[in-house]
Order: structure tokens, then C-alpha cells, then sequence
């Protein structure tokens, strides 16, 4: 199939543009580059820099490319930056989203893939968080990816456009080739990564009070991998849906920072701060609609496992994708 990625220059997007390269697919990037990098590109792939607030810039690409199907990571993912200014979530997350599809339709594009997020769900009323609990998010990123949920099951009545909505939490790990490096890096593993690198004194745990069993957040790990193996086979559903991605487990911050010190060899120090406002105890998700639907099963179960390719992947990219 010939795939356009939108945010392909991104973590997760850069690493499914290289596993739908492998299985041989022609993949082409669209990307503005204010969040992705061009170094994280595999050079294989067909690269348009664009920007998806500008209609004519997305409907060129797609009446110029012609693809069979698009994969949409292109958003804005960061809680807090969301709580401070949610005009831009809406109007990238929304607005953005809308020209994508509308050029889809004018160009005969019906197949669709879209990264969401558990964040739809807000706090669970309990876990591990599957498709039938409501939706109740708290923050406009959660927002903006469930207003986007609901266009899409529109464009699909009215316009016959098949997708598969993916929500999971926390993607981590890494490929040989690319791996995780945001400008803002908000995500666990990396930042404590960042001190066995030299590069931080400490990490901060928000919160050693909650009821879990070493009073720190639980929440649902899951490999870059597993991550775009199932981005894959949403390429292949026959009729729309939306499904939840988990491992079927929970770690710790404590337990994650254990995991890095036994990886690394390294002694992470630890400063502990007040909780965070809003951070639930757990959140886990359940993916046993998409196993029953789609056969996906993660391959990478244990947190060690992931913490593993992601410090290989920072001990040859010190300097992220900058290096």
C-alpha cells in the first residue's frame, strides 16, 4: 500500500514509518517539523514538509501522493501545555484533523488510522480502562482527541471513511535506528534515562502517598513496537472501531526508576515531591477487544525489556536526534 503518515518526523510516527517500510509498503511523511525531526526520518520514505492548518498544503499532498490509506499522529500531546493554551489543541488537534479528512474525501481516501489517547477517558471509574467506560476528559488535549473521535465516526456515516481510533497511554522503548527525543520531554523513561546519562542530578516522583503498593502512580507501559505492530493491523479492519491499547499490567514510578538503575548500572537519585493535581493512583488499559478483533498481543511484557532498547537507543543518541 502507498501510506501518507502524518507526523512521521515524531516518536511514534517515525518508528511506524520504518515498520511499514520493512513490510515493504511506499510510505510518505507529511510534517512541519515543530515537534518531529528530520533525522529521525527513515530514508527510505517520501518526505513533504507541510503544515495541516493550511487546507491547500494537506490537499496538495494528497492529490499529488494518491495514497491508499493515512496514519495520523501529527498533534500536540502535552497536558499541561493544553491547560495553559487550548486554543492551540483545538486548533491543531481539531482544526487540523478536519482539513486531513476533508482532503481525504475530495481524493477518494477512505481508509484511515488516528493515534488517540486513553486521556479521552479522564479519571476511570476503574481499571483497567476498556471501550465501554465513558468518556469524561479533564484536560482539552483529552478533549481535543475525543471531539476529533466524534468527527471521525461522522465522516464515516456520511462519507464511507473506515478508521481505527488507537488509544493508549504511555509509549516507550526504542529500535535500533530511532527512539524517543522530544524538545519538551515530559515522558518518565527518558527523563530518568537523562540522569543515568549525566545529563540530569535526579529525577522527581510527584506523590509517595497513593494507595498502590509503594504509594507511587501506577500507569501502563507499552513498547514503541507492539505499539505501531498494532497501527499495522488497524490498516487491515474491515469495518470502523475504536480500541484501547495496554499490556494488561501497571508499573510504578518506583518500579520504572528500579528498572533503569538495574539496566543501566547507574545509581538514580530521587527528589520527592507533593502529587500533581489531577494524577490518578492507576491507569491501565485493556486491549482485549483489539486481541479478540485484530490478534494483536504485545511481545514486550516486561518493563526491564523496554527500558533496555531505550537505553541503547540514548547510549549511541546521547544527544537525542541533535547528535
Amino acid at each position: 500500500m502507498k501510506i501518507l503518515v502524518t507526523g512521521g518526523a515524531g516518536y511514534i510516527g517515525s518508528i511506524c514509518v520504518e515498520q511499514l517500510l520493512d513490510l515493504g509498503h511506499e510510505v510518505i511523511v507529511f510534517d512541519n517539523f515543530t515537534e518531529g525531526h528530520k533525522n529521525a526520518i527513515d530514508p527510505r520514505a517520501h518526505l513533504i514538509v507541510g503544515e495541516l492548518q493550511h487546507r491547500d498544503s494537506i490537499g496538495a499532498a494528497l492529490t499529488d501522493m494518491k495514497p491508499d490509506a493515512v496514519m495520523h499522529f501529527a498533534a500536540n500531546a502535552l497536558v499541561g501545555e493544553s491547560m495553559q493554551n487550548p486554543s492551540k489543541y483545538f486548533r491543531n488537534n481539531v482544526y487540523g484533523g478536519m482539513n486531513l479528512l476533508d482532503g481525504m474525501i475530495e481524493n477518494g481516501v477512505k481508509r484511515f488510522v488516528f493515534s488517540s489517547t486513553c486521556a479521552t477517558f479522564g479519571p476511570p471509574e476503574r481499571v483497567p480502562i476498556d471501550e465501554s467506560l465513558p468518556q469524561r476528559p479533564i484536560n482539552p488535549y483529552g478533549e481535543s482527541k475525543l471531539m476529533f473521535e466524534k468527527i471521525l465516526r461522522w465522516y464515516d456515516e456520511i462519507h464511507g471513511l473506515k478508521f481505527v481510533s488507537l488509544r493508549y497511554f504511555n509509549a516507550a522503548g526504542a529500535t535500533e535506528k530511532y527512539g524517543e527525543d522530544h524538545r519538551c520531554e515530559t515522558h518518565l523513561i527518558p527523563n530518568v534515562l537523562k540522569v543515568a546519562l549525566g545529563q540530569k542530578s535526579h529525577v522527581e516522583i510527584y506523590g509517595t502517598d497513593y494507595e498502590t503498593p509503594d504509594g507511587t502512580c501506577i500507569r501502563d507501559y507499552i513498547h514503541i513496537v507492539d505499539l505501531a505492530q498494532a497501527h499495522l493491523l488497524a490498516l487491515e479492519a474491515k469495518e470502523s472501531a475504536f480500541y484501547n491499547l495496554g499490556t494488561g499490567g501497571g508499573t510504578s514510578v518506583r518500579e520504572v526508576i528500579a528498572a533503569c538503575e538495574k539496566v543501566t548500572g547507574k545509581k538514580i537519585p530521587v527528589v520527592e515531591k507533593p502529587r500533581r493535581p489531577g494524577d490518578p493512583p492507576r491507569l491501565i488499559a485493556s486491549s482485549a477487544k483489539i486481541q479478540r478483533d485484530l490478534g494483536w498481543k504485545p511481545k514486550f511484557q516486561s518493563i526491564e525489556k523496554i527500558v533496555e532498547s531505550a537505553w541503547a537507543w540514548h547510549v549511541k543518541h546521547p544527544q537525542g536526534y541533535r547528535d
